[in-house]
């Protein structure tokens, strides 16, 4: 689907680019937040006629190449020359664990290297500092606040070169559905709630609840008659499997650095009943309902309470207020002009 995207930025590339990312996963096999937010960042940088491929370093299911929303992904078992994309590369990416190699390479070929930063973790700032960046993108305003932080920590360490703050993008017609009739969680580990939702679905066994798993960690998955367990979901499914069968979605998490699946149920107007994170507070903003995670009467009372019509319209109301405020296509202009002034 095309997207309003300039078509070219001022002081952009002249002409298309060779962009080489470096990344442990992608989907459809690995749906992990992280790296739907990679997709969403590169699938405009296709549209613009840059020449996009993601080089995978682990070992998966798929022995060849293959084509996912536009964006050409090499497995590992398909080709093992990454060396030779990097020389043939005009910009090289990476995040999470691929850093340090990546920047060992960019160092070697001279290439300009960007670094999507996923979460505020210290090991996340030293990986983008250690290899001479030329971009670093920041998730949130809290997540660059915390960067300038590391850096005042860590005077000796070398500052990405520019940095640029990309939300991770959601269009919300990509989600917006209709809302169902179950209390949700995506990703049943401990960090994200797992506990929270089975004492919640204890203690309200006349609620529906809806267990998704998640793409990693240990999964917490209640065997109670009110529990439905729903398989890992592919990132494009997640509008017609989880959605469009969610009243509220829960967000106990112990950690976000912002809440990809809380901005996904705000397009169709679900109320979201989160623990306060600062990347929480700043993706959902009015839009979420906040609740400490180790407080379960809290969490009950808030559902409780959204069980009446005249609160769920209200809460609805905000939801999706919230949703158009989070239009992403700004962001991923200035993502692009990024990119291409690096050239």
């Amino acid at each position: 689907m095309a997207r309003a995207v300039p078509a070219s930025a001022p002081g952009g590339a002249a002409k298309p680019l060779r962009i080489v990312a470096r990344v442990h996963a992608m989907p459809p096999e690995h749906n992990a937040g992280a790296e739907h937010m990679l997709v969403s960042m590169l699938r405009p940088l296709v549209e613009r006629g840059h020449d996009v491929s993601v080089w995978l370093s682990r070992y998966g299911k798929t022995s060849k190449e293959y084509d996912y929303r536009g964006i050409r992904v090499v497995p590992l078992e398909s080709r093992l020359d990454f060396p030779s994309a990097v020389r043939r590369a005009h910009v090289l990416l990476a995040h999470l664990e691929t850093v340090p190699s990546t920047a060992s390479l960019t160092r070697g070929y001279g290439k300009p290297l960007v670094v999507v930063c996923h979460n505020t973790h210290r090991a996340t700032f030293r990986d983008a500092t250690a290899g001479g960046t030329s971009l670093a993108v920041y998730n949130s305003q809290w997540m660059a606040r915390e960067a300038e932080m590391f850096y005042a920590e860590y005077p000796k360490a070398i500052r990405p070169a520019a940095s640029v703050i990309v939300r991770p993008p959601v269009f919300a017609d990509e989600y917006a559905t209709k809302p169902g009739k179950a209390i949700t969680l995506v990703n049943c580990n401990p960090d994200k709630g797992g506990k929270v939702l089975k004492a919640l679905a204890e203690r309200m066994p006349d609620q529906q609840f809806l267990a998704v798993q998640g793409a990693y960690g240990e999964q917490i998955l209640p065997d109670l008659p009110n529990v439905e367990i729903v398989d890992h979901v592919r990132g494009e499914d997640m509008r017609a499997t989880v959605y469009a069968r969610t009243k509220v979605l829960l967000m106990p998490s112990s950690y976000e650095s912002w809440g990809r699946a809380g901005v996904e149920a705000l397009a169709s107007g679900i109320p979201v009943v989160a623990h306060p994170t600062e990347g929480l507070c700043e993706s959902l903003g009015e839009g979420g309902i906040f609740v400490d995670r180790a407080d379960i009467d809290g969490y009950e009372a808030v559902l409780r309470k959204l069980l009446t019509a005249s609160e769920y319209r209200l809460a609805s109301k905000r939801a999706k207020q919230r949703s158009s405020e989070l239009d992403p296509s700004a962001d991923l202009a200035a993502w692009c002009a990024a990119v291409e002034g690096l050239v």
